[in-house]
């Protein structure tokens, strides 16, 4: 068998060398592997090759001889075109080569880039958690003290965000876990705290969102928080822990928050139904996701939060209904499901599942389900002590833009755009887009990205006038884009007054008075240059009432006009 391995990393080294495999079609699987004889590694799977030819092991070390990742490997994410990986220990106990506690790959081809030992600069102990991306320049790294910051220009952390931390000196408490980015913030599952805020603009915590909207609900007291996804409506959901201290029970509740004002809501789930697992003290992502294309939350759970593999959960958001999709034990074969090793294609929604027999056995495989848990394939693996933790999916699309059509802005007020729907990702949540602007071609007014939306902000002193084009950057993942929004400033060519008053009208809330007009017509524009409302004015004084909805409008009376906010 061992001959046999390195036959199959010797040819897979060749066939990258050969520029033959990209790893672009499959799925990656990552593995803590056999705690105290190895280092982690990575086994790769494309299901539309041959049978034979499926699987390709330990690919990480067929592409980097004489390289491997550190120990208990638990987490990664392919971002932009880098495969970020962290795990708990630079070097497992039994492992001849040191890794790194962070690694940083060629998402294509697996290429070494770059690896550090040391998560915590200082040298203080710090296990790896999870990751997330930021930008071209940076990344977040949880871990068992606080969240850092991996500078991707130099391939290493800097520095730790103020208030992340874990003051309690061990490993197992007030640790951080699983990481979710919505516009300009990064939320992070905080064992002791709840979710933290971290601005990504200036790298500082802004808010803690604790658990007491779960507690209120359920009339209980000190809730833990399990760990944190993002769905497809743009919503985040947060698993429930019976307390924080990592003990492992689950509270049957999700706690819904709303990203841009951290408004909470709590989700029962029905008492049939098991909630979704969580591990703290040997910490794992959770087997807690959401599916990209459908507005649905996946789940693991089951009496004993900690051996709950057997049992897989669907949560449709829109209807409000949790189902059990997939029983292990009714199917009698005795596999269960290795920790969190469960995650949906970001294409076709079907499920990969890593399963084993027991803790003291080799046999693994891998099963694929459609998005309601209907068998669509089961792949055998060579027998090893692989403890899957993670599959990790090829990025292969980048964000698309939409063009708007052009956008009457007003000259005088602020106006908000919605950017939904602009920018789309075929393989990535369009909730998880990020968007800036890259250009502002005017002094007279400021344009700004606000939870996702374009502001536009004209300045007091100046009043902008005719078209412009605001440049806008989409960041999905790491890949941008960008595409052009363009503006109009009241094209009705239509001037107002600042002191409508010295015109001869006034407006006093929805009432507009006109004096010193009799004979002449008032007339109201929106900001198109749409007629929208017509008034004799037959008397020296006229008050009246105009029925058009809530806006911005000119009016106009014969020579005389004015700016009316209705």
């Amino acid at each position: 068998m061992k001959a046999k391995l390195l036959f199959t990393a010797a040819l897979f080294a060749s066939l990258c060398a050969n520029a033959q495999e990209d790893f672009t079609n499959g799925v990656f699987i990552v593995n803590e592997d056999w705690y105290g004889h190895n280092n982690s590694t990575i086994n790769y799977f494309d299901y539309t090759k041959p049978e034979g030819e499926q699987w390709m092991y330990r690919v990480f070390q067929a592409v980097n001889p004489g390289r491997e990742l550190g120990c208990t490997n638990q987490y990664g994410q392919i971002y932009g075109d880098r495969f970020l990986l962290i795990a708990k220990q630079e070097k497992d106990p039994g492992a001849q080569i040191t890794g790194g506690r962070i690694t940083i790959a060629d998402a294509k081809t697996m290429k070494l880039i770059a690896q550090n030992t040391l998560i915590d600069p200082s040298g203080n102990s710090c296990d790896g958690r999870a990751v997330i991306g930021i930008d071209y320049f940076k990344a977040y790294v949880s871990s068992s003290n606080g969240v850092w910051i991996l500078d991707l220009t130099q391939n290493r952390t800097v520095q730790q965000i103020e208030g992340t931390g874990n003051d309690t000196g061990s490993l197992y408490s007030a640790q951080c876990g699983s990481m979710v980015r919505v516009n300009k913030y990064v939320f992070v599952a905080h064992q002791q705290k709840g979710l933290l805020v971290i601005d990504t603009e200036s790298d500082r915590l802004v808010n803690v969102i604790d658990m007491t909207s779960v507690d209120n609900f359920a009339g209980t007291s000190g809730a833990g928080i399990g760990s944190v996804v993002l769905a497809k409506d743009g919503m985040l959901y947060v698993s429930a822990a019976a307390d924080t201290n990592g003990y492992g029970d689950a509270l049957p509740y999700l706690m819904k928050v709303n990203p841009v004002t951290f408004e909470t809501s709590v989700i029962k789930i029905p008492n049939d139904m098991y909630p979704p697992a969580n591990s703290w003290y040997a910490w794992t992502p959770d087997g807690f996701c959401s599916a990209v294309h459908e507005n649905a939350l996946y789940w693991n759970g089951g009496e004993n939060s900690w051996f709950s593999g057997t049992k897989i959960f669907k949560y449709d958001i829109d209807n409000n209904k949790v189902t059990k999709i997939i029983d292990l034990d009714e199917e009698g074969q005795g596999w269960i499901l290795y920790g969190c090793s469960m995650r949906p294609h970001p294409l076709t929604g079907e499920l990969y599942l890593s399963l084993y027999k027991d803790f003291g056995s080799t046999t693994y495989n891998l099963r694929r389900t459609d998005h309601n848990g209907t068998l669509l394939g089961q792949y055998d693996m060579i027998k090893s002590y692989w403890f899957p933790s993670l599959p990790v999916f090829p990025d292969n699309y980048g964000p698309e833009i939409h063009n708007l059509a052009e956008q009457i802005v007003s000259p005088i007020e602020t106006t908000i755009i919605s950017l939904k729907g602009w920018a789309t990702d075929m393989d990535n949540l369009d909730a998880g887009i990020v968007k800036r602007v890259a250009g502002n071609v005017d002094g007279a007014f400021t344009a700004s990205i606000v939870n996702g939306d374009l502001v536009i902000k004209p300045y007091t002193s100046t009043v902008p006038e005719g078209k412009h084009s605001i440049r806008i950057e989409a960041n999905s993942n790491g890949k941008y884009a960008y595409g052009n929004v363009d503006i109009n400033f009241g094209s009705s060519g239509v001037d107002y007054i600042e002191n409508p008053e010295f015109a001869g009208i006034s407006i006093n809330g929805k009432q507009i008075t006109v004096n010193n007009h009799a004979g002449e017509v008032c007339n109201i524009y929106n900001m198109s240059g749409s007629l929208v409302y017509s008034e004799s004015v037959e008397d020296d004084t006229v008050t009246f009432v105009p029925e058009i909805n809530t806006g911005l409008y000119i009016v106009v009376v014969g020579k005389d006009r004015a700016k009316l906010v209705f």
